[in-house]
């Protein structure tokens, strides 16, 4: 196999011998730097991201880049709530809880709308158009007077929170299989570190300009004109100028699906089906047709009539089996659209809402990214108010710092999370990415339960004594470890659900999210104090909530490899044979 873009020479696992492990392994650099596609969809194998000299690097980096941004306006109130905009716009904590729920439930909308979009108009258009749009409230941030001006200004800087649908949606289509789940967790981890990032800018930001002299009043208006908007806008613009939504260059070349023609030649025996394939997808076709011919030319001298039936494939390094290609219902061959672009009528969004495939990552994500957005909310206020009163020298700046930290984690812990999916994917197939979120949401709860009852039992206002900080922090960074590699995991998952409506499905998925969000950021709206309890109830509810889920997994999701199956005569082609 050769990398198209660097010209390197490969061995297929044709050219390897089968019992030796060594020589199924690709080397740590190689997959970072080597480009290697799957010929039955144009997908990458690998993972390139220290190259930019191809499109899957190129886009790889967009997609997490365009999210990352995002953050920057979208929880850039969070770290100067504390002090600055409390004090400035003489908020009570309940107007502190309201305008964080705003925020989310903004967010949430927009990632139903956006899904459908994407799989209209593809990730990159999408991803553009969100951050163009989202910089208006952004820039209207400094003219906020009084709560209510608060509230409408966050809630329009939600908007931003919906490039989490085209993030996912783009690695989705440039990688295969057998890598997306990291590809996933990668993207969606280090664009979700710019929540952690931003606590740091703005609260740094705001403290540099108050050095300078600026008042209060003014300097966290400024730090909104200074950081989210130019880079909100210059971001938008590369993503138009320098990416592309699929591998086959444009998002309308989509909807020809070039593996559903090869298919269907083979399947009909039809020359007039109009080909689209690559060279890749020519020689694929050629090889299957021989191989299909001989078989029926063998077949026939002993009698035998073959049919056309659905056979499973394996993946072309794992042996588990590929989802992209599905069969049209009640039609007996292959679909024409292409994974994630299926269309999107009344009959798509019935078949992906009747799916029970849809809510199990769904509802997880539920459960685990909603809990992350809430604490990413209130974490910074929570800290200032539990050691402020009694710890010298604990001010915005320092809870902001300490915040920063759960969100600075993803970085490394999604990105684990998808790992973690893809090696349960080799082993155990899809049920053993389901497996691994439901049981990290499970973990998740437990230590939130463990974190709020450490709290609750040595905060004591009266008796001015407060829980060790340190043991505090460390218990913080265990949950956001748990937690983030769940939400890596889910997504290492979701390629799996609806592949023809990849961008509904995601939208859907990240919805749910959002809305777990609103739904843990009441836990802290209406039970402040004492500082521990919303953290304990969050966990018992994430508790029951995955053991559910497990329960009705085992029933209901008959996750197994026959989900996905690829069309042919009667024997199954590996595309690394090729």
């Amino acid at each position: 196999m050769t990398d198209q873009y660097s010209g390197q020479n490969h061995a297929t696992t044709k050219d390897r011998p089968q019992d030796s492990a060594k020589y199924r392994l690709v080397t740590l650099w190689q997959s970072l730097t080597t480009v290697r596609t799957n010929p039955t969809n144009n997908k990458c194998l690998t993972l390139p991201i220290l190259r930019l000299d191809n499109p899957y690097s190129r886009n790889f980096h967009l997609s997490w880049l365009g999210f990352w941004v995002a953050f920057l306006s979208w929880f850039a109130f969070s770290p100067l709530v504390p002090e600055a905009v409390r004090t400035d716009l003489k908020l009570t904590q309940k107007e502190i809880g309201n305008s964080n729920i705003i925020s989310l439930c903004a967010t949430l909308v927009v990632r139903l709308i956006v899904g459908p979009l994407v799989d209209r108009f593809g990730p990159r258009k999408v991803m553009a158009g969100i951050l163009l749009v989202g910089s208006i409230p952004s820039g209207l941030a400094g003219t906020i007077s009084s709560a209510q001006g608060l509230h409408v200004v966050r809630f329009f800087i939600g908007i931003l929170g919906g490039t989490f649908v085209p993030c996912q949606a783009w690695t989705t289509a440039f990688f295969d299989t057998k890598v997306v789940g990291r590809a996933n967790a990668l993207v969606g981890g280090w664009g979700n570190s710019g929540g952690g990032f931003t606590f740091i800018i703005m609260v740094g930001l705001y403290n540099r300009l108050r050095e300078d002299g600026i008042s209060a009043h003014s300097a966290w208006r400024a730090a909104f004109a200074i950081v989210p908007v130019p880079i909100l806008v210059a971001v938008a613009i590369v993503t138009l100028v320098f990416g592309t939504d699929h591998p086959d260059d444009t998002w309308n070349d989509k909807q020809q699906d070039t593996r559903s023609t090869g298919i269907a030649k083979r399947i009909l025996g039809n020359d007039n089906v109009e080909s689209h394939s690559t060279r890749n997808q020519e020689m694929f076709d050629e090889k299957a047709s021989q191989g299909s011919q001989d078989k029926r030319h063998g077949d026939s001298e002993k009698g035998i009539t073959v049919g056309v039936h659905a056979v499973t494939v394996p993946d072309t390094e794992t042996g588990r089996l590929d989802s992209d290609t599905h069969m049209k219902a009640g039609a007996g061959i292959p679909s024409c659209a292409a994974p994630g672009q299926e269309g999107f009528s009344r009959a798509v969004i019935s078949g992906v809402i009747k799916n029970p495939l849809t809510w199990l990552p769904a509802f997880a994500y539920l459960t685990s990214f909603g809990y992350e957005l809430a604490i990413d909310a209130n974490l910074s206020n929570v800290l200032f108010g539990i050691y402020n009163p009694t710890k010298p020298g604990f001010n915005q700046t320092t809870s902001g710092y300490i915040a920063s930290i759960y969100g600075l984690l993803n970085l490394f812990s999604r990105p684990l999370g998808g790992y973690l999916g893809d090696i349960a994917y080799r082993k155990y197939g899809v049920p053993g990415r389901k497996h691994l979120v439901l049981l990290a949401g499970v973990a998740q709860g437990l230590l939130s339960i463990g974190l709020g009852v450490y709290i609750d039992r040595h905060h004591h206002v009266s008796a001015s004594s407060t829980p060790s900080l340190a043991v505090t922090i460390i218990l913080l960074v265990l949950v956001a470890l748990v937690n983030e590699i769940a939400n890596g995991a889910n997504f290492s998952l979701v390629p799996h659900c609806n592949p023809n409506s990849n961008g509904f499905m995601t939208g859907i998925v990240g919805a749910a999210g959002n809305l777990g969000g609103v739904w843990f950021a009441l836990m802290w709206r209406y039970q402040p104090q004492p500082f521990g309890r919303a953290f304990w109830i969050a966990g018992v509810v994430t508790v029951v909530r995955s053991i559910q889920r497990i329960k009705w997994g085992l029933i209901v999701f008959t996750f197994d490899d026959r989900s996905s199956t690829l069309y042919s005569s009667s024997s199954a082609y590996r595309a690394d044979s090729y």
